[in-house]
C-alpha cells in the first residue's frame, strides 16, 4: 500500500508525511488523540476561531523541521537519514503527553508531572511497540544525543515548536501581531561548534520573533478573559475531585473517573503503567461532557461553576503589578459567601488570587546565538541594536484577582 500522504494545512499549504515510521506513528492512537485536544486551551472563549488542535500543531512543527534539516544540509552540514527521521519523530511527538485543554489543566488532573514527562513516557511505550526504532528520537528529545543541535531544534528558545505555534495561533485567533517570518528564520539557521546559530543577516527576523512572542502572551495566552476561563475550568475540576473523594457519585467517562476518584502522585504515575495508558485515553471531550452534565448537579458550587463556564458567565479579573490588597480579598470572600449561601472557605471557589509570568526570552544555556560576519558569536540581546530586547529578557510578573462580576 502506498503510504505517501499529503495534508493540506491552512498555514503552510501542502505538508508531506514521510512514509515508514513517521507515518505509522501518526496513525497510532496516542497521536490521533491529539485531534481532540485544543492547542490553546480556553482561548476560543475570546477568539472564536481558536479551536485548532495539538494534532495541527505537531504536523506543522514536523513540516518546519524538514525545512530546517534541508537548510542545514544545503550549508554543508552532514545529517544522516537516520538522524533526520529521529529528529522528525522527536518533534512530532514532543506534545503527545498533553492532557485535556493542553496547559489549562496540566497541574490539575495529575499533580507534579509535566506534559514533557508524559511525552517521554509515551515515547518509551511506543519504542517498545516499534521494536526500539525510537531510540535515537528519545535521546534527541531528552538531550542525551551527542549532536545537541538536533535537540535545540526540538526544544530551545528558537525551536520548530515555537515557530509553528506562534504562526498557527496567530492564524486561528486572527491576532496578526504573532506572525513571524518562519521561512526567513529557518533559511538563516546554521551550525557553529555543534550549536544552532542564526546568521547575522537574520537578526531583524529574530527581533520580530521575540516581540511577537511577548505580544501573543499578553494578547492571547494571558488575556484576562482567557485567564478567567482557565481558572474557572480548574476550579470545576478541583471541586469535582473534592466531591468525588468525599464519596459523591458524579457522572464522568471511565478515564476521567479513574483520575477524579483518586489522587495519584507523580511517583505512582511514573511506576504504574496503567496510569499512563488510561491518561492516554483522555481528551477534551471527557471534560466537556462531564461539565455539561454537572450543570445540573445538586452541589450548588459545582453546578454554579459549570453553568458559568457553559454559558460564558466568567469571573471578573483584575490584573495588577502588585499583590491584591488582603482586605479587599476578604471583603469579596464575605460577599461571595452571602451571595451563594456557602461557607467562607467554599467562597474561595469564587474569589481567589494567583499570578502569571511572561518571559519572552531567557539569557541562559538555551539562548539564541547570532553568528556575526566576523565569525564571533553573540547573544541576540547584545548583537541587536534594539534596546527593547534587553527588557524582553526580564520576567514580568502580574498578579490577578478573580471574582464574580455581580460582586464588583
Amino acid at each position: 500500500m502506498n503510504k505517501k500522504k499529503i495534508i493540506n494545512d491552512p498555514v503552510y499549504g501542502f505538508i508531506s508525511i514521510p512514509e515508514g515510521l513517521v507515518f505509522s506513528l501518526i496513525e497510532h492512537r496516542y497521536f490521533q488523540r491529539l485531534r481532540y485536544i485544543k492547542q490553546s486551551g480556553m482561548t476560543h472563549m475570546v477568539y472564536p476561531g481558536s479551536i485548532h488542535t495539538r494534532f495541527h500543531h505537531a504536523l506543522g512543527a514536523m513540516h518546519l523541521m524538514g525545512l530546517a534539516i534541508e537548510t542545514l544540509r544545503n550549508k554543508g552540514h552532514e545529517i544522516s537519514e537516520q538522524e533526520e527521521e529521529a529528529v522528525t519523530v522527536a518533534i512530532l511527538l514532543h506534545d503527545v503527553g498533553h492532557g485535556p485543554f493542553s496547559h489549562a489543566l496540566e497541574s490539575t488532573i495529575v499533580q507534579g508531572i509535566s506534559h514533557e514527562d508524559i511525552s517521554a513516557m509515551l515515547m518509551q511505550r511506543l519504542n517498545v511497540e516499534f521494536d526500539g526504532r525510537l531510540d535515537m528520537a528519545i535521546n534527541i528529545f531528552n538531550d542525551t544525543y551527542p549532536r545537541r543541535f538536533l535537540h535545540q531544534l526540538v526544544s530551545g528558545q528558537l525551536d520548530m515548536d515555537r515557530l509553528d505555534y506562534l504562526n498557527r495561533d496567530s492564524f486561528f485567533t486572527g491576532v496578526t501581531e504573532g506572525i513571524v517570518g518562519s521561512d526567513r528564520i529557518i533559511k538563516m539557521l546554521n551550525l557553529h561548534n555543534g550549536q544552532i546559530v542564526v546568521e547575522e543577516k537574520g537578526i531583524y527576523s529574530i527581533e520580530k520573533f521575540l516581540v511577537a512572542r511577548r505580544l501573543m502572551y499578553w494578547q492571547v495566552y494571558l488575556h484576562k478573559t482567557v485567564i478567567s476561563a482557565e481558572q474557572l475550568l480548574n476550579k470545576i475540576l478541583v471541586r469535582a475531585r473534592d466531591l468525588a473523594l468525599g464519596g459523591k457519585k458524579l457522572f464522568c467517562t471511565p478515564a476521567l473517573c479513574y483520575f477524579l476518584y483518586d489522587q495519584i502522585s507523580r511517583e505512582e504515575f511514573i511506576h504504574n503503567p496503567e496510569h499512563l495508558e488510561i491518561f492516554a485515553q483522555m481528551d477534551d471531550t471527557d471534560i466537556t461532557s462531564a461539565i455539561k452534565v454537572w450543570v445540573n448537579c445538586d452541589d450548588v458550587i459545582l453546578s454554579t461553576l459549570c453553568r458559568n463556564l457553559v454559558y460564558r458567565n466568567l469571573f471578573h479579573v483584575d490584573i495588577t503589578n502588585t499583590s491584591p490588597d488582603e482586605a479587599v480579598v476578604q471583603n469579596l470572600l464575605q460577599k461571595a459567601a452571602v451571595y451563594y449561601g456557602v461557607s467562607t472557605n467554599d467562597a474561595a471557589f469564587f474569589v481567589f488570587t494567583d499570578k502569571v509570568l511572561n518571559d519572552a526570552y531567557k539569557v541562559d544555556d538555551t539562548n539564541i546565538r547570532i553568528l556575526m560576519k566576523d565569525g564571533s558569536i553573540k547573544d541576540i540581546t547584545t548583537a541587536s541594536d534594539n534596546a527593547n530586547l534587553t527588557a524582553l529578557a526580564k520576567t514580568v510578573t502580574k498578579y490577578i484577582l478573580c471574582y464574580p462580576k455581580q460582586l464588583a
